[in-house]
């Protein structure tokens, strides 16, 4: 069996059902992206001829994902005119947040009424990310397990993060679970920005703008945070001289 034949194997042995609806992170300021986010938010900065927001937009339709909501920010005027002139063939729901950023746990937050469906997907719009074998988001919903599970975070190798210059985030046990990395200590995954959640995982959410680490870190002292290995390509597309280098190893996928 060739290795193409294998991998089209592969991607149909991924028979789970990838939530039909995700969340789509777009309300940062893209502090570390300027002087580009200047005049543009970052999820419009352009890699490899497209939109960011647009690479995740097709992989999201591509997997199966029918709704999008995408909380707005900076330059929220822009994001949305960009989904009404690009919808991708999906249904999309802003979540206002031009009064105040309320950061990743806090736009979940405010987004839950709009997400209709449990457990549903969160991805950072700023994602830039190639399938291996199968594809990324069913070979992550495959792994869902609703008994044991409150949030499932996509992790990529730190040595094959590229462009990222951390220490890396999560250890991960054989079962899947996850624990912090410890202080001045590299941790052998990174997370990519893509998971999967539980409402269960936005109970009790304090007031106003904190980030999702408060519900990681409930879910990790529960033992329900669990995390899947990315089999493909990941890119750390944070800075103005990221984007050269993403495209040029884009050129030989």
């Amino acid at each position: 069996m060739s290795v193409a034949q294998r991998a089209l194997r592969l991607r149909a042995e991924v028979p789970a059902e990838v939530p039909h609806t995700a969340m789509v992170m777009a309300a940062g300021l893209g502090k570390r992206m300027r002087p580009l986010t200047a005049t543009r938010p970052k999820p419009l900065v352009t890699v490899a001829g497209q939109a960011l927001l647009d690479h995740v937009l097709d992989r999201l339709k591509a997997a199966g994902v029918r709704k999008v909501v995408v909380n707005v920010h900076y330059l929220a005027d822009a994001v949305e005119a960009h989904l009404a002139s690009r919808r991708h063939g999906l249904d999309v729901a802003i979540s206002d947040e031009r009064s105040l950023l309320l950061e990743t746990g806090g736009g979940l937050v405010k987004a839950a009424p709009l997400i209709d469906c449990d457990p549903f997907l969160s991805v950072n719009s700023d994602n830039l990310w190639v399938d291996g074998p199968a594809d990324t988001l069913r070979l992550l919903a495959s792994h869902w397990d609703d008994r044991r599970m409150d949030a499932l975070l996509l992790l990529v190798p730190l040595a094959r993060a590229e462009n990222h210059g951390g220490m890396g985030d999560f250890h991960m046990d054989r079962e899947g679970r996850l624990r912090r990395r410890a202080r001045s200590r590299v941790a052998p995954f990174v997370f990519t920005g893509i998971q999967m959640l539980s409402k269960r995982l936005l109970r009790d959410a304090p007031e106003g703008p904190f980030s999702t680490n408060i519900f990681w870190d409930r879910a990790i002292a529960e033992g329900r945070c669990f995390g899947v290995v990315h089999q493909g390509l990941w890119f750390d597309v944070g800075t103005p001289a990221a984007i050269q280098m993403t495209e040029a190893a884009l050129q030989n996928v």
